[in-house]
């Protein structure tokens, strides 16, 4: 269960604040529990810490990095549980994909303590002519400084933990916002960083309204900005950035393709899980279904009645597979493209019906490729299929996007898996089942409106850290 109310974490220790925010379950619609919420001049008070920790960060050993993390991943295994619950009733996700996001919370943090004694440098001959050959050089990378981070609410353990996790790797220290609707997952972090041996000042968590964040992104004291969220809110945060370096891991309207050939069955499995898993509310959520005609009747009548069989519910039950969206007004918004989708001709195939935030899982077909349910992204169980004759104009409609995240290609054709890495526009394909599909050691990030910058933690350690190079001259 839930604790009545938890505290954020200032420059490494509990902390209440005199404003509480509410934390509410997102299934029932009642007060879960409460947390404590910062004022803008708590966020100051932490990048003042984060600078003066910054020295000792960037001279904590290599040893010492691993044993934190070390620590970070014994107590999330025994609290794993515990996690998963807060997750499930925080998140509304169904209590098996919130298991599964603890697993990838302490995956996460494992990857990081195997990269903490593993940053390396480079020797570098400089002989490339005469005036050059009595001089030598190395490079060694060196952490960027204070680091801002802002966590989305989709997956609020393993998204907090792919800034968390690097950033104590790179030395760097950091100040978190978490969402809103979501916290308790980030402050449970905070909770067990507190027992680790990390600088004073190193992190802070600080649940926060984002009209009191604004120095997250503008105070120059911090020297870079991951931010994972909506695409509109991260290009404005990027503008207003000024001199400090942003990485955004924005929004996607992923695309699957499904070849001739393809195992019919297999590819429905993976599709339903694709589309459905978290209520469809992931970056990389299936959402374009495009199948070759020779085997597009099958496809669909197949996964039409995989759809309707998914069980819809309570995400405490051990059989729910979709849970509710993370507030009513999103899941009003959905609803709302879809009937606007069947006014402009598309035909629904299945689901479309809301009862608050649930929403059931939704497939339809016909649908205009300027409709906001292919156009933009859904966030939320809905997915359109069209069919194709030509894999090239797959590909083609495939890069019809402002997004480019991820895609996946159902193929058993080696030279058009080839093709599909070659000339896609996005930051992953993945051959052979859906585009939702991450693993934590992965670089994951998409061009376009889908982000800048790459997550997964050795790329992440890259953009926290930059080339510092010593000249010797040898006579």
């Amino acid at each position: 269960m839930l604790r009545p109310r938890y505290p954020y974490y200032l420059a490494n220790a509990a902390a209440e604040g005199s404003t509480m925010l509410p934390v509410m379950d997102k299934y029932s619609g009642a007060k879960a529990t409460e947390v404590a919420l910062a004022s803008a001049a708590v966020l100051d008070v932490a990048i003042g810490w984060a600078v003066r920790a910054a020295p000792a960060m960037a001279a904590f050993a290599g040893y010492e990095k691993a044993e934190v993390l070390e620590h970070c991943v014994k107590r999330f295994t025994e609290r794993q549980e515990e996690l998963a619950v807060a997750l499930c009733i925080e998140a509304g996700k169904p209590i098996k994909d919130a298991r599964g996001e603890v697993t990838r919370l302490i995956d996460t943090f494992k990857i990081a303590m195997g990269e903490a004694t593993r940053q390396g440098g480079e020797l570098l001959p400089l002989d490339i002519s005469a005036r050059a050959k009595n001089y030598w050089s190395m490079v060694k990378r060196v952490p960027v400084g204070p680091v801002g981070f802002i966590s989305p609410f989709n997956f609020p353990l393993n998204l907090a933990a792919h800034k968390i996790a690097p950033a104590i790797v790179a030395g760097c220290p950091f100040v978190l916002k978490p969402a809103s609707a979501t916290p308790i997952g980030a402050l449970v972090i905070g909770e067990v960083l507190a027992e680790t041996k990390l600088p004073k000042g190193a992190f802070s968590i600080l649940p926060m309204n984002s009209a009191d964040a604004g120095a997250l992104i503008t105070d120059e004291r911090l020297k870079l900005l991951s931010f994972t969220g909506s695409p509109p809110v991260g290009w404005d945060m990027k503008n207003r950035a000024g001199k400090k370096a942003v990485i955004l891991e924005l929004g996607g309207n992923a695309a699957c393709v499904v070849d001739e050939g393809t195992d019919v069955d297999d590819a429905v499995a993976r599709i339903v899980f694709g589309a459905f898993y978290q209520s469809g509310q992931s970056c990389i959520s299936v959402q374009r279904i495009l199948v070759h005609r020779s085997l597009y009747t099958s496809l669909r009548d197949k996964l039409v009645a995989a759809t309707k069989a998914l069980v819809c519910g309570d995400p405490r039950d051990e059989k729910t597979f979709i849970g509710p969206m993370i507030s009513e007004k999103e899941a009003v918004r959905l609803e709302g493209w879809i009937k606007a989708a069947v006014e402009r001709g598309g035909t629904l195939l299945c689901g479309g019906g809301r009862k608050g935030a649930m929403l059931t899982p939704t497939l339809l077909e016909n649908v205009p490729r300027d409709c906001d349910l292919v156009a933009k992204e859904a966030f939320g169980p809905a997915a359109v299929m069209d069919v194709f004759d030509d894999f090239e104009a797959a590909l083609a409609q495939i890069n019809d996007s402002v997004f480019g995240l991820q895609a996946g290609i159902f193929t058993r054709d080696l030279h058009k898996a080839k093709h599909a890495w070659d000339v896609l526009q996005v930051g992953g394909v993945v051959i052979g089942d859906v585009p939702s599909f991450r693993v934590d050691n992965m670089p994951y990030g998409g061009v376009k409106d889908s982000g800048a910058g790459r997550e997964g933690v050795r790329w992440a350690i890259e953009h926290l850290t930059e080339p510092r190079v010593m000249v010797v001259r040898s006579q």
